[in-house]
């Protein structure tokens, strides 16, 4: 196992709008084993999230657990629900929204953040850590989902953004290999799929049923590149939700320009 000592980032202010972060303890006798990952990397529409489940025993997890993508949606959310609701299961997520990621930093660095934050959640440092967890060893071990193609970089990286030290390291495919990262896969997709539903609510209300299919959010989804075009024929302009830093978005752009220009 590669080792890394966290640097501090009691600079970072988990309440601005660059960064929504959200942890659930549901004891303080949880211990040392942590998985995370990330969900919403490359959407056009809306966030990414990452989340960290930790356990004092992987066995203690819920049956079925697998990268979400192999596990039915109606069964993610079981679990998901199962996790949080678990006396001896703590949960983080981060959400970087799509403000951040049409900032400055690189989808990478996102990433790393969104891990790291996600992981603050629940190792925490004695401040921050429910009654009763500040005891417990100053050197949790956990694993990620690599999120760069060096596994040992990503988790440097990780754990030099985490405010206490962790035991860190990343693989490609964790999220199928390890149960506890597939717990965090199961949860940061459950939250994805809550946030692209609500946007969808939203846009119906405010646009109509017309502009309500958001899709999955994903540029190889028709339904969602149907909702950018449309979108963009009706308003003029990007919705709200769309990471217009994506190719995909210029796209739809170019496209429209140049139908405006055929009708004349």
């Amino acid at each position: 196992m590669v080792r890394f000592s966290a640097q501090s980032i009691a600079e970072w202010n988990l309440d601005s709008p660059s960064t929504i972060a959200k942890a659930n303890y549901s004891r303080t006798d949880v211990e040392s084993v942590f998985g995370v990952d990330e969900a919403g990397k490359g959407p056009v529409l809306g966030s990414m999230f990452a989340a960290a489940v930790r356990v004092p025993d992987p066995a203690l997890l819920p049956a079925g657990i697998d990268d979400s993508k192999n596990v039915a949606p109606e069964r993610r959310e079981e679990i998901a629900a199962e996790l949080r609701d678990a006396d001896r299961i703590a949960v983080g997520v981060a959400e970087i929204p799509v403000a951040r990621i049409d900032g400055d930093e690189d989808m990478n660095t996102l990433t790393v953040a969104a891990h790291a934050e996600a992981v603050s959640q629940v190792v925490g440092s004695e401040a921050s850590l429910p009654e009763g967890l500040a005891e417990e060893p100053r050197d949790p071990e956990g694993i990620a989902d690599a999120g760069d193609t060096s596994e040992e970089r990503f988790a440097r990286r990780v754990a030099d953004e985490v405010p206490t030290e962790v035991a860190l390291t990343a693989e490609h495919g964790a999220d199928e290999e390890h149960p506890i990262v597939g717990a965090a896969s199961i949860v940061a997709k459950v939250e994805r799929d809550a946030h692209v539903a609500d946007l969808a609510d939203e846009y119906a209300d405010e646009y109509g049923p017309e502009l309500g299919g958001l899709g999955s959010g994903y540029p190889s989804d028709p339904t969602t590149r149907d909702f950018l075009e449309a979108f963009v024929a009706e308003e003029g302009a990007l919705p709200g939700c769309a990471r217009r830093s994506w190719a995909t978005c210029e796209d739809v752009l170019a496209a429209a320009e140049q139908s405006g220009l055929g009708d004349f």
